[in-house]
Formats: structure tokens, C-alpha cells, sequence
């Protein structure tokens, strides 16, 4: 065997009077602790006793020592310390974005924020979720826009880091059944109050079949989760957005799936070939 590199091998002396005097101090305790064992066995008489005092200067003699390596080695302790936070610094200022969406895949299960199928919002972001891991999340993307239910065909990739700092919004949170709301705008002048007659009965009409089964749904829904029953019947109420317009906030219980054509089908009832502007009609003259 060559041993051509013994002959260059030297440990500086620095370290050698530390494992020298972290010998010593290895052989002392051991001598301490057998001077101490043989006192007590010599000289406690009852077992239990002699016991209890066994164990303790054991304890205290194994503390004693793990004290003084602490203060021999103690330098060596702190340099290494601060090398290891170094480390762990650039390690985490190089791996910043892959701990986030760690976190954020963590937050958003412990939480149970959103399943496979659920219709979801954050962000600028909104879709069915059809894939989750540790890292991304993937939605098939719905719009455009926030208030449309239709499928666009784009499949978008969210990092799961955005959990951890954006607010989610669980558009399927009451599974099978929910309320859809959509928004009709007219002006303070037309026949808006007209209009709310008619979405309001076009609204019952059309959600008549399956009013039922949502009552019945949001109440084991509130049941479960210690809320008070929502009343489930369609409903339109007034919004006034600014002096000129009024909105009209229309209410559909409707099943989960059925959220866009429910809302086209009163929309188109209501609305084909009536007119509720009085733009052009003859005023009443007193």
C-alpha cells in the first residue's frame, strides 16, 4: 500500500491541544465517575437510595462533561454555526420560490380550500381545477371575464406559491347545488321596475324545476357547517351604482352545472323582443 502522503498529513496545533484537552478531560470525568460509584456503593446502605444517587452523579458528571466540551471546543462551535447559517441562507435565497410553493401546496391542504372539480378564482386566474401537486396547481380556464361560466379551451399553470399570499375564491363550496348572481344595468329613466317583475317571474319559472333539491341540499350544507339556513328562492334586488343607472341583481338557485344556461334562459325570456327603455315614448301631458 502507498503511504507516499502520511509524511505531509499534520494537524495544525491548535486543534491537537483541543483533543488533547478534550481527553483529559474525557479520562477525568471517567475516573470521577468510578471514584463516585465505589463511595456510594461503600458507603449508601439502603438499595433504593444507593440507586437514586447512582443515577443522579451519573447525570451530573455526564453534564459536567457536556459543559466542558461546550467551552473547549467552543470557538470551533461558532464558526461552525455561523458556516451552517451561511448555508442555509444562500440555500434559501436560491430555492426562495420552490419553499413557497411547498408552503402554499401545505396552506391550501391543510386548509382544504379546494378539491379536484371545484370552480376556483384567485387572482387574476379562474377555472376548474383539474390537476393538483406539491408545486402547481392546474385550472381549465372559464370566462372571459369574471361572471362568465363557459370554458375558453386555455388550460392555465398556477404556481402553488400564490396560496400563500392571495386570497382563493371557491366558486363550488357548496358542491351540487349553489346561488348564481348576475348584474342587468339600465338607466334611472327606463322601465326598470318592469324589468324586475319580469326577471323575477322568468327567474321562479325557470328554477321551479330543481328549488326543491337546492332547499333541501342547503340544509344539510348549513347543518354541517353551524349556519343558519339561507332562504333559497330566486330573488331581484335594486342596486344603485351612481345617480344615473340602476342595476339589477338578479339571484338563481340553480345546480351546479347549469349556472350558464339557467342565466341565458331567463336573460333571453326577459329580454327578447321587449323594451324597457323610454327613450322615444310619448310622455303623459296633464
Amino acid at each position: 500500500m502507498n503511504m507516499d502522503w502520511l509524511p505531509n498529513f499534520s494537524i495544525p496545533d491548535s486543534v491537537l491541544s483541543l483533543v488533547v484537552s478534550t481527553l483529559v478531560l474525557i479520562v477525568a470525568i471517567m475516573v470521577l465517575r468510578r471514584m463516585s460509584a465505589r463511595y456510594i456503593r461503600r458507603n449508601v446502605a439502603t438499595a433504593d437510595l444507593r440507586r437514586k444517587w447512582l443515577v443522579n452523579s451519573r447525570n451530573g458528571l455526564l453534564l459536567l462533561l457536556l459543559l466542558g466540551l461546550v467551552m473547549i471546543w467552543g470557538n470551533e462551535l461558532r464558526t461552525l454555526a455561523l458556516s451552517i447559517v451561511a448555508i442555509a441562507v444562500a440555500f434559501v435565497v436560491a430555492t426562495k420560490e420552490l419553499i413557497l410553493c411547498l408552503t402554499g401546496s401545505l396552506l391550501k391542504s391543510s386548509a382544504g380550500a379546494f378539491n379536484l372539480g371545484d370552480r376556483i378564482q384567485v387572482k387574476d386566474f379562474r377555472g376548474d381545477v383539474i390537476d393538483h401537486n406539491l408545486l402547481t396547481t392546474t385550472v381549465m380556464e372559464v370566462g372571459p371575464g369574471k361572471s362568465m361560466h363557459q370554458r375558453t379551451g386555455r388550460m392555465i399553470i398556477v404556481p402553488n406559491a400564490i396560496f400563500v399570499s392571495e386570497p382563493v375564491v371557491n366558486e363550488s363550496f357548496t358542491e351540487k347545488f349553489g346561488f348564481h348572481v348576475l348584474t342587468v344595468p339600465f338607466k334611472r329613466e327606463d322601465d326598470w321596475d318592469a324589468a324586475r317583475k319580469a326577471f323575477l317571474e322568468a327567474a321562479e319559472r325557470h328554477c321551479a324545476p330543481f328549488i326543491e333539491q337546492v332547499r333541501t341540499h342547503m340544509g344539510r350544507v348549513s347543518d354541517l357547517r353551524g349556519l343558519g339556513l339561507p332562504p333559497v328562492e330566486p330573488r331581484v334586488t335594486i342596486h344603485l351604482p351612481s345617480a344615473t343607472e340602476v342595476h339589477l341583481v338578479v339571484r338563481l338557485p340553480v345546480p351546479a352545472g347549469q349556472r350558464s344556461s339557467v342565466e341565458q334562459a331567463v336573460l333571453q325570456e326577459v329580454l327578447s323582443g321587449k323594451n324597457y327603455s323610454t327613450a322615444g315614448k310619448p310622455t303623459k301631458e296633464n
